[in-house]
């Protein structure tokens, strides 16, 4: 049995052996860059979409001056990759040559094959001599190998302005994890000062405009890859990533988005097609042909990881009117398929949902208008005050009801949303009409934000105040398959998989707007197999 992530013989292994958890002591087991490379190399070097074959590899390079991320200019330069199973590069596996330039904004990447199952592998980028910074990535396990455990931390929405990236730093540094899912909002697209930390602005974005145009988000998501420790996690482990709505504009829908105006800000088709062309180039992502970024990955017999795309192919928010109006949709038809089929199909032990947005029902008739005013912030709340989740799964009830009707149809369990978006943290059962409170259909895990504003922050209150501790009773009081929430941390989770059952912890930093922040654990919850209940776990070992 293929044991995750601990060190094992031979080509399994996982973790390289003495590997510690320090961010220092994997830097330490790096090669050194040399004052060239660092210049040539700014933005580090990243994986993605591990495969049991391959996986992704990233860099972006700056070979002259002018040639800085958005500007179009600078010459095309051949850039050397090298794959080895030791971090000294003396038993390098696959190596290669590729080409970049000014029409990709010099961004590298590569899909490597021919690797083995999962092995943990050593990659770096070079020129004339000088070598990037070395990144550690791992293969994932044959799809019928058993696996034992799998870990992987899971994170959503930061926003540069709001705080620094501790939450990444504290993952990196763990020096346990096989992988990261990112649930997207990894940039924001805002101007300066207009979405911040409680009102104040820890640092200032780049550009400091909005971003509108193809340069706009070149340079935004190179501002993102400039921070030490989004740089540190992205180098220590591969990553499973989707897009939210950020990464083109607030509230997005097929046809617009609430922070776009017609006319002022141009075509929205232009905009999205500016943004997510700098997403392919920037991220260590496998698109198709067609663009789409859903896609499913697996862990041997474990694990089957399917990311969804909530924003591209839904329809608009609703007024509460429409909410059941079966010709809505919040992923279009092919996906629905897609994901249905695949749910009820998979032979792993545990189906888990990449989910954008919460599935979760959340009722808030009863909430006061000053609870409802930051939450409805943060859920899509329409202003004119209809109550309605409108942003998320709750505004397009129809898909919900499909989802889980065909789950129960075919007797599907083991099913897990993992869901950034909120800000908040989260432990959900998902009940609809049909399933009532004693069955759910599925267990919901929802990670907090890395930095952007949450109830508190909105509220003008401290973290953990008596206003928070109500908030979150009244939430839970209106909504019984809310298990637990909480309204005011920031930072990350950790997602352990075993054959037994599923795992969430969270983890809230001390203070976002610090470099230095720590972080401490704060609840945990898990769901066994063959059961959709959740419940609450003591905290894990030291």
């Amino acid at each position: 049995m293929t044991v995750l992530p601990r060190a094992a013989v031979g080509r399994r292994t996982v973790l390289l052996a003495g590997l510690s958890a320090g961010a220092g002591a994997v830097a330490a087991a790096l090669p050194s860059a040399a004052s060239a490379a660092d210049t040539f190399f700014q933005h580090g070097v990243a994986s993605g979409d591990p495969l049991p074959g391959g996986i992704l590899l990233w860099t972006r390079v700056t070979p002259t001056p002018e040639s800085a991320p958005g500007s179009g200019a600078g010459p095309r330069v051949d850039v050397a990759w090298q794959v080895a199973t030791d971090a000294g590069f003396g038993a390098v596996v696959q190596s290669g040559t590729v080409t970049t330039g000014p029409e990709r904004d010099h961004t590298v990447k590569v899909d490597v094959t021919g690797l083995s199952p999962a092995t943990t592998y050593w990659y770096r980028f070079g020129h004339h001599g000088n070598w990037s910074p070395a990144g550690r990535t791992m293969t994932a396990p044959a799809a019928s190998d058993a696996v034992a455990r799998l870990r992987a931390g899971v994170v959503s929405c930061a926003n540069w302005e709001a705080g620094y990236f501790a939450a990444y730093r504290h993952l990196a540094e763990r020096g346990d994890l096989n992988l990261v899912v990112h649930l997207g909002d990894y940039i924001y697209e805002y101007a300066t000062g207009d979405f911040t930390a409680g009102g104040a602005v820890v640092r200032r974005t780049a550009p400091e405009h909005e971003t509108l145009t193809l340069a706009d988000y070149r340079i935004r998501h190179a501002l993102y890859k400039t921070d030490p420790d989004l740089r540190a996690l992205h180098a220590s482990v591969p990553w499973i990533i989707t897009w939210d709505d950020h990464e083109v504009a607030n509230d997005m829908w097929s046809g617009g988005a609430e922070n776009h105006t017609p006319g002022a800000e141009g075509d929205f088709a232009a905009r999205v097609a500016a943004s997510r062309q700098a997403y392919a180039e920037w991220m260590p992502v496998r698109l198709t042909a067609d663009g789409n970024i859903y896609r499913r990955l697996r862990y041997g017999d474990l694990f089957e990881l399917s990311m969804l795309d909530l924003r591209t192919y839904r329809s608009e928010q609703a007024d509460g009117t429409d909410v059941d109006d079966p010709g809505r949709t919040i992923t279009g038809a092919s996906q629905m398929s897609w994901l249905t089929e695949g749910l009820v199909g998979s032979t792993a032990i545990w189906k888990i949902v990449g989910n954008p947005v919460m599935i979760s029902r959340l009722d808030v008739a009863a909430l006061p208008a000053w609870l409802l005013g930051p939450l409805g912030k943060l859920i899509g709340v329409p202003q004119n005050g209809l109550i309605l989740n409108a942003d998320q799964w709750d505004g397009y009830n129809a898909d919900r009801e499909r989802l889980v009707d065909t789950l129960r149809a075919h007797g599907t369990r083991d099913v897990v949303f993992l869901t950034g978006d909120i800000h908040t943290s989260w432990a959900n059962e998902l009940t609809t009409r049909d399933t009532g409170t004693t069955d759910p259909a599925a267990a919901e895990f929802v990670v907090p934000s890395v930095t952007s504003d949450n109830i508190n922050d909105f509220l003008g209150t401290s973290a953990g105040g008596p206003l928070s501790v109500l908030a979150a009773s009244l939430i839970r009081a209106t909504n019984p398959h809310v298990r637990w929430v909480e309204t005011d941390g920031h930072g990350f989770g950790v997602l352990e998989v075993t054959r037994s059952r599923c795992r969430m912890d969270w983890y809230h930093l001390a203070d976002r707007t610090r470099k230095d922040s720590g972080a401490r654990w704060v609840q945990g919850w898990s769901v066994g197999r063959g059961s959709s209940k959740i419940r609450r776990e003591s905290a894990p070992a030291a």
